[in-house]
């Protein structure tokens, strides 16, 4: 079976978005959400319930999405958006009150996250996210995934409180650094799963920073609109935007060849000794 009959079927099984523009723009408003959303609740309420809370709510989501049989736009951002929250309050925590530094924390979670890459990749010999079509490489997909929010938490607060760039140097710099990967790639045409994944660690810092920006007081270097209302319009914002993906899904779903990114695929299929699996619509 060539590359482009198996990628339809590959397609309907899959338990992830297609990469486009709108799953950046959409996975880097829940990461402000999730930031200016743990800041309000761990400030408003008691902060040990709602840490608690946020966990059984987040494995509530994981759950639901594991439950899939395949992309469901909903199940998926639903749970991106808790990793969002959960996340941010992971690695405050570590900072706040176990007292660990950003540079510490940032470098522990990076090694963490370098050992979730090389442990998929042992088993699995592979870290495309086109191979999500069974139950190990998804739950390989999600402690990726919620590594790279933890990394990213870290590495945001290190740049814009220890280094003192504040959030708006911050945001500016790691919207700069997101470029790189996306103009390498531009020009090599080669190392997809690489530049996708440098890009998505920095989505992390890029939508917090942004976020906390729009969000504190003026003291802290923000515009003071507040991180409640902040919030609220991120989500509103993630909630159309999903919609609009989950129309186009199902658009495409009728046509899927006309909806793969090729490249991505042909990069998985090159890179790698273990071939997509001809795997049925149901995911079995």
């Amino acid at each position: 079976m060539t590359i482009s009959e198996r990628i339809p079927l590959a397609i309907r099984a899959s338990k992830v978005p297609e990469v486009s523009v709108l799953f950046w723009v959409i996975k880097v408003l829940t990461t402000g959400t999730g930031e200016t959303t743990s800041d309000f609740f761990v400030k408003a309420f008691d902060p040990v319930p709602v840490v608690l809370i946020a966990a059984v709510v987040f494995v509530a989501c994981l759950v639901i999405q594991l439950r899939a049989p395949r992309y469901i736009a909903w199940r998926y951002w639903l749970l991106v958006a808790m990793v969002g929250v959960f996340g941010t309050m992971v690695a405050d925590v570590t900072h706040i009150v176990v007292g660990v530094p950003y540079e510490y924390s940032t470098a522990a979670f990076a090694i963490i996250l370098a050992a979730v890459f090389v442990t998929w990749w042992l088993v699995e010999r592979t870290l495309s996210i086109h191979s999500i079509v069974t139950r190990r490489r998804e739950l390989f997909y999600w402690a990726t995934v919620i590594s790279t929010f933890a990394l990213g938490t870290a590495a945001g607060d290190l740049t814009a409180t220890s280094l003192h760039l504040g959030y708006l140097g911050s945001g500016i710099l790691f919207a700069v650094a997101i470029a790189v990967p996306g103009i390498a790639y531009a020009i090599s045409r080669r190392g997809a799963v690489l530049f996708f994944w440098i890009a998505y660690v920095l989505t992390r810092p890029l939508g917090a920073s942004f976020a906390d920006w729009l969000g504190v007081d003026h003291s802290r270097g923000g515009l003071a609109i507040g991180t409640a209302a902040v919030s609220l319009v991120g989500a509103a914002a993630v909630a159309a935007l999903v919609a609009v993906l989950a129309a186009r899904t199902k658009r495409n779903s009728a046509q899927p060849e006309k909806s793969p990114s090729r490249a991505f695929y042909r990069e998985m299929d090159d890179s790698s000794p273990t071939p997509l699996p001809d795997v049925a619509p149901d995911g079995s």
